[in-house]
C-alpha cells in the first residue's frame, strides 16, 4: 500500500510540474507583424532619436535602459553637430596661403 501512494504522489508532483512549467514552447524567433525600424539614408540627427519607437515583445526590453541610451544618443549628436558646425564656420575664416613656385626659397623673394 505504501508503494502506490508514493507511485500516485510521484504521478500528481509529476503533473503539477509540467503543467506549471509549460508544455516548452519556445517564443517564436520575430514577430512578423513589427515593422522595422525606418531610419533615414542621411547622416542621423536629434530628432531621428527623439522619434524612434521601439516595439516591446514577448521577451521585450528595459524601456529606462533604451530611454537612458538614446537620450545619451541625442546629446552626443546635438554636441557632435554643433562642433561640426563650429569647425566649418572657423574653416570659412581661415585665408589660404599663397602658393610657392617650384624652386622658390621658403622665405620669400630675396
Amino acid at each position: 500500500m505504501f508503494v502506490v501512494f508514493v507511485v500516485v504522489a510521484a504521478v500528481v508532483l509529476f503533473t503539477v510540474v509540467v503543467v506549471a512549467a509549460g508544455r516548452g514552447d519556445v517564443l517564436d524567433a520575430d514577430d512578423a507583424r513589427v515593422l522595422p525600424l525606418r531610419l533615414p539614408e542621411r547622416a542621423l540627427a536629434r530628432s531621428d532619436v527623439d522619434q524612434l519607437r521601439f516595439p516591446v515583445t514577448a521577451r521585450g526590453y528595459r524601456m529606462d535602459e533604451v530611454d537612458r541610451v538614446l537620450d545619451r544618443l541625442g546629446r552626443e549628436l546635438d554636441e557632435r553637430d554643433a562642433r561640426i558646425a563650429d569647425l566649418e564656420a572657423r574653416a570659412a575664416q581661415v585665408t589660404p596661403l599663397p602658393r610657392r613656385r617650384p624652386g622658390e626659397a621658403r622665405g620669400g623673394p630675396s
